[in-house]
């Protein structure tokens, strides 16, 4: 036993931790490029609201991104670099249709319920062996489940509208 009353950390569980805080690091930065794509592109009047909480959530995505890379370290692992990456996130690419804001919309639902699922595997993981990562991930886990609240809201009341 740790300090604490944790149970010390094997390899095995650094390993397996560094592993998935690589899987949520990578998830954050594709969902920054998206942001940053659909942001830009979506037209129209019912698009504004929609282009600002991206735009708004971009930073919040990118500094959980930093997050995660700074704990990958701290744990002796290395922060993977671009060539590293393979994108997955294909529900929030851009459609062709600037204007189909529901579909952005559902792709940003799409992609929080990833993250939630991916936060919620670390805090698992890290019970009793790893309360820092833990914490960082419930931390987050709580800002992307506001993400999700806030779009599902969004995609209600487009439906509405029709």
């Amino acid at each position: 036993m740790g300090i604490n009353g944790e149970r010390d950390m094997s390899t095995d569980n650094r390993e397996e931790i560094i592993e998935n805080l690589k899987v949520a690091y990578w998830m954050e930065f594709e969902t920054v490029m998206s942001y940053i794509a659909n942001s830009t592109n979506l037209d129209g009047v019912r698009a504004e609201e929609i282009k600002k909480a991206l735009a708004a959530d971009i930073q919040e995505e990118l500094g959980h991104a930093q997050t995660l890379a700074r704990r990958i370290k701290t744990l002796g692992g290395t922060v993977p670099g671009s060539m590293a990456f393979s994108a997955s996130q294909q529900a929030l690419q851009p459609t062709g249709d600037n204007t189909d804001v529901i579909s952005v919309i559902k792709g940003v639902i799409a992609a929080e319920d990833a993250a939630i699922a991916q936060y919620n595997k670390l805090i698992k993981l890290c019970d009793g062996v790893d309360y820092v990562t833990q914490d960082l991930c419930i931390q987050s886990l709580a800002d992307e489940e506001e993400h999700r609240r806030d779009f599902m809201g969004y995609l209600t009341e487009y439906e509405k509208r029709g």
